[in-house]
Formats: C-alpha cells, sequence, structure tokens
C-alpha cells in the first residue's frame, strides 16, 4: 500500500471500531499525539486512549476533506464525528501521519481545538 492508502486504511478501521486491526499497521513504538491533550506510545497506548473513545459512541466516522502525500508523510483536513443516540458531534482536525520506509505508521498527530471536544463532554454528561 502506499502511504495514502495505509493512512486510509488505519483509519477505515479505527473508525469501524477494529483497534487490534488499525494497530496492526502501526509501529511498536509508534507515537499518538493529540497535541492540545498529550501523547501515548505503541499501540497499546492508543487502544487504551482511543478504546474509551470509540466504545463509547454509536458511530465514530472521520469525514476527509483534503488530503495529501508527500514521501511517507500524509496530511488530512477532516471532520471527526461522534454519534451516539441523537447526540451527534463534529470536531474539525489536522491530521499528520509518518509512515517508515516498510509502511507503518510510526507517528500520528492530530491538531484540533478544544472547545468542541469540551462542549462533547459537557454534552455527553448530560
Amino acid at each position: 500500500m502506499t502511504p495514502l492508502e495505509t493512512v486510509n486504511e488505519f483509519m477505515r478501521r479505527f473508525c469501524d471500531k477494529d483497534l487490534d486491526g488499525a494497530c496492526e499497521l502501526v509501529t511498536a513504538d509508534v507515537e499518538y499525539d493529540n497535541v492540545p491533550i498529550g501523547k501515548n506510545f505503541g499501540p497499546e497506548g492508543i487502544k487504551a486512549f482511543a478504546g474509551g473513545m470509540v466504545d463509547g459512541f454509536d458511530t465514530v466516522e472521520f469525514i476527509v476533506h483534503r488530503e495529501a502525500a508527500t514521501g511517507n508523510v500524509v496530511l488530512n483536513e477532516r471532520t471527526d464525528r461522534f454519534v451516539r443516540g441523537d447526540q451527534q458531534y463534529d470536531i474539525p482536525v489536522v491530521g499528520v501521519f509518518e509512515l517508515t520506509d516498510d509502511g507503518k505508521i510510526a507517528l500520528w498527530r492530530d491538531y484540533f481545538d478544544m472547545a468542541p471536544v469540551q462542549a462533547m463532554m459537557a454534552g455527553l454528561a448530560g
């Protein structure tokens, strides 16, 4: 797969709530950086952080508006949509992915504003 295909497959598996399958596409020491929140490392770090996120929603969708790849670097501008019941939350995100020469994701960094995330958390809390 090309780097762009790998990233898109990773996101597909993630949104399908197949974190084990998604983590097959990352390195053992992958850095997962949610810039305003903090970093997690390795597949287990991704699963620990994202597991509660995907399991807490009926659906998770990454809607990619623009994407570009140069060599082993992939950038995407997307909306991360989280749905639980009749509640829908859209978070604008810019993602940066760096892949190794053997096609594994070594860095996943997401940039987003915390205000929509905080609004989502408040809405979910009731």
